[in-house]
């Protein structure tokens, strides 16, 4: 238990920092992140620090995909823990 718990901690720390860097490359006009990279780390557990990252940073709140998809992985990841627990 303590392992997955430490798995959601680092991996939403994870995906905030990386959504926060992409904020801050973009804001200096450089090479962005991966739009795949990013929906891949709110996918794998990062769902939270994905949406709270958008909110905070104000990174991709207008991309449609983005708006969808990352509180749908977040549902889904809720689901997953109810079957599993």
């Amino acid at each position: 238990m303590e392992a997955k718990l430490t798995y959601t901690v680092v991996i939403n720390i994870l995906a905030f920092i990386v959504y926060a860097y992409d904020k801050h490359r973009a804001r200096r006009r450089l090479g962005r992140v991966s739009e795949h990279l990013m929906l891949l780390l709110a996918l794998v557990g990062g769902s939270v620090g994905a949406y709270l990252a958008m909110r905070v940073c104000h990174n991709k709140m207008h991309t449609l995909k983005f708006r969808i998809l990352v509180p749908v992985f977040f549902g889904m990841q809720i689901i997953a823990v109810l079957i599993l627990y």
